[in-house]
């Protein structure tokens, strides 16, 4: 996959226009990484537990992402008691793996810059300096 893109004569190598905002948040990611694992959708509850979210924040990503299509939210009951299933779309779940993809290349193209480049003011094969 190549993040090249043009703009007036310049490469943009490094701009991973693919990193999409809405799931690079890393409570929504732990979200969408949580349902996707659990294709039958989790209780409000357990994702609340999963993600290590309070219930006012989990709320408030639940709303974002639901607003963006990425996940469903049935309410219903169990029991008597009021139940709130999270599921991930087909969108949801399409928009994750491209996502993953480009955040696989970030990772490729900074293990190939620190493999070529040492660290500015260190010295390669240079000892660090010992732990006081």
């Amino acid at each position: 996959m190549n993040n090249s893109k043009k703009d007036s004569g310049h490469t943009s190598q490094y701009a991973y226009e693919g990193l999409d905002r809405v799931i690079h948040e890393r409570a929504r990611l732990s979200v969408l990484t949580s349902l996707v694992t659990h294709s039958e959708g989790l209780r409000f509850g357990d994702l609340k537990q999963l993600c290590g979210l309070t219930d006012g924040n989990l709320s408030r990503h639940v709303q974002v992402l639901q607003e963006a299509d990425l996940i469903d939210v049935r309410k219903g009951f169990e029991n008597n008691r009021p139940q709130t299933i999270c599921r991930i779309t087909t969108e949801g779940h399409k928009r994750y793996v491209d996502y993953l993809a480009v955040l696989e290349q970030v990772v490729r193209d900074a293990a190939a810059a620190v493999k070529t480049r040492p660290v500015r003011g260190a010295l390669r094969g240079a000892t660090p300096p010992p732990r006081k």
